[in-house]
């Protein structure tokens, strides 16, 4: 694996690592009681994640301009799934983390709440309080939260396979229209922009069947109607669905490239 794709692939993981510890932030909203200020909050990490973006487009779109100058096919495909891994592996590890990083958020809002200043936030993480704050809320998912999941999901099949799909869609767009380009070469500008429709469609699904069953989660909880425990379960189930999602993209590279670089020659 030479540097570049290490950090095609670092990159990869820090965009699916900040997007699975948004339920972090919603579960720590609602503890706290300002769902607002915690999704304020999380913007700052959602900053990081944006630039790491900005970053992995060029890399990608040149690993795929060295392949089709060095024909070099199925050494790409391979890079690609290592790709592919690399944000299904941040996606655990987002579930993983989300018992501390909720814990970090209620204190950030804590703080915030007193303070209200980003950058006074920002720096005493790095102090000695901040620090302590940091190791005292590592924390793992328990056993009692894996046994919870045989309760009441709090969120239906449909709504669940609907996020793994978008999510799916949403990890494979990028690539799956990078990798069209290099099966159509004379029309590789016009795969690369269809990136848009795939995301497009994943996003109208995201914004359209799910966020509001969440939103709406959400607000259940504040007026009391649902507990915070149904809350949470929820939300883990929705994180493993998007880890679903994004190992099914293995499984879609292949075929929406084929399906973009068909449809790229068509238009």
């Amino acid at each position: 694996m030479d540097t570049e794709l290490i950090a095609i692939c670092a990159l990869t993981g820090v965009i699916n690592l900040i997007g699975a510890l948004a339920y972090a932030a919603r579960i720590a909203g609602v503890r706290t009681g300002r769902i607002a200020l915690s999704f304020a909050l999380f913007n700052v990490l959602l900053l990081v994640s944006r630039t790491s973006n900005g970053f992995l487009g060029p890399f990608l779109a040149k690993r795929i301009e060295t392949g089709l100058a060095n024909g070099a096919g199925d050494a790409l495909l391979f890079d690609l799934r290592l790709v592919l891994l690399s944000a299904a592996a941040a996606v655990a590890l987002g579930i993983v983390l989300v018992p501390t990083f909720q814990r970090l958020f209620a204190a950030a809002i804590s703080f915030f709440q007193v303070n209200r200043s980003t950058t006074r936030l920002l720096l005493r993480s790095v102090t000695p309080a901040g620090l302590s704050t940091i190791r005292d809320s590592v924390a793992l998912p328990s056993a009692e939260t894996l046994r919870s999941l045989k309760g009441p999901r709090g969120v239906s099949w449909p709504v669940l396979i609907a996020n793994a799909a978008a999510q799916g869609l949403l990890a494979v767009g990028v690539l799956a229209s990078l990798y069209a380009g290099y099966l159509v070469p004379e029309f590789r500008v016009t795969a690369s922009q269809m990136t848009a429709i795939v995301n497009g469609f994943a996003t109208i699904l995201l914004f359209a069947l799910i966020d509001p069953q969440i939103s709406a989660l959400t607000d259940d909880v504040v007026d009391g109607s649902v507990s915070e425990a149904t809350f949470r379960r929820a939300m883990i189930w929705v994180s493993l669905s998007r880890l679903a999602g994004t190992l099914l993209a293995q499984a879609l590279l292949v075929p929406a490239a084929v399906v973009i670089a068909w449809a790229a020659g068509w238009l």
